[in-house]
């Protein structure tokens, strides 16, 4: 079976960005073999700026050229992975424990395929996970996507505001 496209970019692009002093987040390539979109997020601590992204467009855009998979029009985009970043990495989960996140399986666990709480951390090949006051462990191979969630309720509200 072929390795799947992104997976094959990540692979290419990994030591790239650390070379350059920067994590690779994820790659997510979408639309369809005529025109392709290849998103790369990247970061470091404190953050990437504008400079940063447009520094590594080049360095992205001369590894691309040469992945035969992508003969072709593509458009590239990068940008920091924000704030509701994709998990991708064991590292994620742990570095993110007590984050709230959104983890999708493939197969289901008590007969959900999508599970949103608490990361607690990692067990072995587990990730633990807290919903609703019930610890669920997630074996790693078997999330097909995640995201950390962020939970925007009662930002912006002033305590004794009466309007």
């Amino acid at each position: 079976m072929a390795q799947p496209l992104a997976d094959e970019l990540i692979a290419l692009l990994e030591p790239l960005a650390e070379q350059h002093g920067l994590e690779l987040w994820t790659v997510e390539v979408a639309g369809g073999a005529r025109h392709r979109i290849v998103r790369v997020y990247l970061d470091r601590e404190g953050g990437i700026d504008i400079d940063t992204i447009a520094a590594a467009n080049l360095w992205l855009s001369d590894a691309l050229d040469s992945v035969e998979r992508l003969a072709g029009p593509y458009t590239l985009e990068v940008s920091s992975p924000g704030i509701d970043r994709a998990l991708r990495t064991r590292e994620h989960f742990e570095r993110f424990a007590g984050r709230r996140a959104v983890l999708h399986t493939s197969t289901p666990i008590d007969g959900r395929s999508r599970l949103t709480g608490t990361i607690e951390g990692l067990d072995g090949d587990d990730v633990i996970l807290q919903v609703d006051g019930t610890e669920y462990r997630v074996r790693f191979e078997s999330i097909e996507r995640a995201r950390l969630k962020t939970d925007f309720a009662g930002v912006g509200e002033r305590s004794g505001d009466t309007r």
